[in-house]
């Protein structure tokens, strides 16, 4: 696929003004796939002035909802098109087991841009409040939604095109123009998004800019700057504070989808079995490397041994493998790095008097790669520090609750508060219990809430506001009042 290793910046398709690249890795393989370009200060600010520039009149046909529904709907149509490629290179740039590539990991986040297109087109731009008389004026008022202004989007790795396109095709949806900063471990996924957007629709030069960079510190550029408007983060908690401190100085909005440690819990009329099944799978599902995975397995006390035993048995069978492999489900980590951050959990975990019931280490059969055994820690209560920071790896730690408010107390008892889950025969005891627990998402006896026109986000240290769904484009909006005397 050509323009890998180029930023689209202003409409064009161009290197790093320094000239500069940097490598991408498989974490499968631990090859270099090739390079990408490595942006500069100098770059992002082109970016930020040709977003600013298209916003403030440079592109007037970005005004017309229609043109935008049609701009995205050629984008959708285009990424659809490259999708036997963007698998591939899903694969091997992200890790991505082949399966979740059919569904978060590419094909849903390409689809659901069909969802953006048609909020544009439908959505209530200006709302008739009708005749009033406040302090004796006859007026007729409306209200009045237009788009934010030049959108600063930094967006991780473990789910890029999910949550690049989450971000872009709302902000484009809703007349923003959008500066977009992807995390250096999977520039490509990024890079190629911007070819198609820039070889194959008709969006203006200047609307949508990507700048890869292996400098993670340049994305503090789009929260400090006057020009950028609105700054929509995902990633970690710790730099989701600094996001926020950076962009208090300019007093722009600021949208924050940061860390989880979810729990599952297991009440004890529940079918324990399928449970810990779909607890075990649900941790080890790429291997552990998303926010809103229920990392947390919350076991009524006298099944707790029925549980970890059946949890037990399904990670051991999930082994970490191949991801190109139609039937893994656990691949390796994104880099080095976070495999050394994890076992360093993993010895945490030993130390504060923990066990392993399977897993707790590389994987014997694996020579190369970035592979995490999928790991079932037991042993411990919920102050341990494996229950209560993200690992952001396949990593379960299983801890007993005596009922169901004591789980809802554990449940709660976290910084964070981004998702969950609740398995009970009874629909309505599982929905009382849901009700309590401080979540932005949360799943009742498999229940999926993953969707385009669903809200996504969190609560506490999980974030600020929403992204998806129409609470997710209303990010990327200004409301304005307007009356006329009559």
């Amino acid at each position: 696929m050509e323009g890998l290793e180029q930023n689209l910046i202003d409409g064009k398709l161009v290197a790093a003004s320094s000239g500069g690249t940097f490598e991408t890795v498989n974490p499968a393989t631990e090859e270099v796939l090739g390079v990408a370009a490595d942006g500069t200060a100098a770059d992002m600010d082109a970016a930020i002035d040709a977003a600013r520039r298209a916003f403030d009149g440079g592109a007037p046909e970005w005004a017309d909802p229609a043109f935008r529904a049609r701009c995205l709907r050629q984008l959708r149509e285009a990424l659809q098109s490259h999708s036997d490629e963007l698998r591939e290179l899903t694969i091997a740039e992200v890790g991505a087991p082949r399966f979740f590539t059919t569904i978060a990991q590419l094909d849903s986040p390409v689809e659901d841009l069909g969802y953006a297109a048609d909020l544009a087109e439908s959505y209530e731009w200006t709302k008739d409040m009708g005749e009033a008389s406040p302090v004796g004026i006859k007026s007729h008022r409306w209200v009045v939604r237009e788009p934010a202004g030049v959108v600063g989007a930094i967006t991780p790795w473990n789910f890029p095109h999910q949550i690049n396109l989450a971000k872009v095709g709302p902000a484009l949806a809703a007349g923003c123009t959008v500066v977009l900063k992807p995390a250096p471990d999977t520039p490509w996924a990024a890079a190629s998004v911007a070819a198609i957007a820039a070889n194959e629709t008709d969006i203006p030069p200047g609307v949508l800019n990507v700048v890869n960079s292996s400098d993670h510190a340049l994305g503090a550029m789009l929260s400090t700057d006057p020009r950028v408007d609105v700054v929509s983060f995902t990633g970690s908690t710790a730099t989701g504070r600094k996001v926020m401190a950076n962009a208090a100085e300019s007093l722009k909005r600021v949208f924050l989808e940061l860390g989880g440690k979810s729990a599952f819990i297991i009440l004890d009329d529940a079918d324990v079995s399928a449970a810990a099944s779909l607890a075990a799978f649900t941790a080890c599902s790429h291997a552990g490397q998303g926010c809103a995975i229920t990392t947390r397995l919350l076991i009524p006390r006298a099944r707790y041994d029925e549980v970890v035993e059946a949890a037990a048995a399904t990670m051991s069978a999930l082994a970490a493998g191949d991801p190109q492999a139609p039937g893994t489900i656990c691949g390796p980590v994104i880099s080095a790095r976070q495999r050394d951050r994890i076992e360093g959990y993993l010895r945490s975990a030993t130390e504060q008097g923990g066990t392993f019931a399977t897993g707790g280490g590389r994987p014997a059969d694996q020579e190369r790669g970035f592979f995490i055994e999928p790991t079932l820690i037991t042993g411990l209560d919920n102050s341990a520090r494996v229950a209560q920071e993200e690992i952001f790896g396949p990593v379960l730690v299983a801890i007993p609750h005596d009922g169901d408010d004591d789980a809802v107390r554990i449940a709660n008892d976290s910084p964070y508060g981004l998702s969950g889950a609740v398995h009970s025969a009874d629909p309505d005891r599982a929905w009382a219990v849901a009700r309590k627990v401080r979540t932005g998402t949360l799943s009742i006896n498999g229940g999926i809430w993953y969707s385009a026109d669903m809200p996504f986000g969190g609560y506490k240290a999980s974030g600020i506001g929403r992204e998806m769904g129409v609470a997710g484009f209303e990010e990327y909006l200004e409301t304005k009042a307007i009356s006329t005397a009559v």
